[in-house]
């Protein structure tokens, strides 16, 4: 590792906010509490509607289902983002050099282009059609989804040990 990267992480661990994180008794743990609650929302959300594009549930609009549960996962990242960043940094030089750490961030970005590619290209919702027909590549966006977010998953895991 650069030895520039390697210093920006030492000060980061270092900084008042990560060391009062560490030596709080209810911080770090809360901080874990909110970054698996969101979570929780974020990947149940987008695995209901994986599923849904998957062909499960096919008396649901997926128009409506979108509207219904695509903002809880924008609105779940208010709680993954920060908490994460906050965790990262109690102990940013052990996990700079982990590669299951980059593994997940690697994982991360697959899932935000597979997001991207999805409602900019692949997504087109039309508010009137209750069982609209979806192109083959939907199917395959979902399931790249649910995969990469299981993998996500068990990185965050992983980490712990």
């Amino acid at each position: 590792m650069p030895l520039f990267i390697s210093d920006l992480l030492g000060w980061l661990e270092n900084t008042a906010l990560a060391a009062a994180i560490r030596q709080s008794l209810w911080l770090y743990p809360a901080l874990e509490i909110v970054h698996i609650t969101g979570i929780v929302i974020l990947v149940g959300a987008a695995f209901m509607f994986d599923l849904r594009l998957l062909g499960f549930s096919k008396s649901l609009s997926i128009f409506g289902l979108s509207r219904h549960l695509l903002p809880w996962s924008r609105k779940a990242l208010l709680l993954v983002i920060p908490s994460g960043i906050l965790l990262f940094m109690t102990n940013s030089k052990t996990l700079g050099i982990d590669p299951t750490f980059w593994l997940k961030m690697f994982l991360l970005v697959i899932a935000a282009l597979n997001v991207l590619v999805f409602h900019k290209l692949l997504f087109k919702p039309k508010s009137d059609a209750q069982n609209q027909e979806l192109p083959f590549s939907t199917k395959i966006s979902a399931l790249v989804s649910i995969t990469v977010w299981v993998a996500i998953i068990a990185c965050g895991r992983l980490l712990a040990y």
